[in-house]
C-alpha cells in the first residue's frame, strides 16, 4: 500500500502531488527545488546555495520516512544551465561523503518550476 510522506521541514507541493510516496521499503521523492520551507521563498543567492537547499529539502523528506542519504539508490538532477554542473556536482556530493553514491543522471532542461536553476528527485530503499 502506498503512503504519502509530508513534512513541514520541506516545501509544500505546488500541485497535485506529494513530497514523496512510500511503498513498502521504497521511497519515491518528488523533484525538490530550492524553496526554504521556513519562509516559503526561493533561495536565489547562487547555484551552490540553491543546491544546498534542495539537498536539505530531500534530507527532511528522507528523515520523515525514517531514511537517510545512504538509502538513496537513484537520483535525477535537472539543470537549467549545464554550465553549473561542476558546482552542483560538488555541493550534491557533500551529502554522500563516506557513502556509496547512488546511480544518477544529470540533464539540462529549458525551464523548471518557478524558473529555478536546479531540481533533484530521488528513489530510496530502506535496507
Amino acid at each position: 500500500m502506498k503512503k504519502p510522506i509530508l513534512t513541514k521541514k520541506a516545501p509544500e507541493p505546488i500541485g497535485p502531488y506529494n513530497q514523496a510516496i512510500k511503498h513498502e521499503n521504497m521511497l519515491f521523492v518528488s523533484g525538490q527545488i530550492p524553496v526554504n520551507p521556513d519562509t516559503g521563498t526561493l533561495v536565489e543567492s547562487g547555484i551552490i546555495d540553491e543546491t544546498s537547499q534542495v539537498m536539505k529539502n530531500i534530507e527532511a523528506i528522507l528523515n520523515e520516512a525514517d531514511m537517510g542519504f545512504n538509502d538513496i539508490v537513484k537520483t535525477s538532477i535537472f539543470l537549467k544551465d549545464m554550465g553549473n554542473f561542476a558546482e552542483v556536482n560538488a555541493e550534491y556530493g557533500k551529502s554522500f561523503e563516506n557513502l556509496i553514491p547512488p546511480a544518477r543522471e544529470t540533464v539540462e532542461v529549458s525551464k523548471l518550476p518557478l524558473n529555478v536553476n536546479v531540481e533533484i528527485s530521488c528513489i530510496a530503499i530502506k535496507k
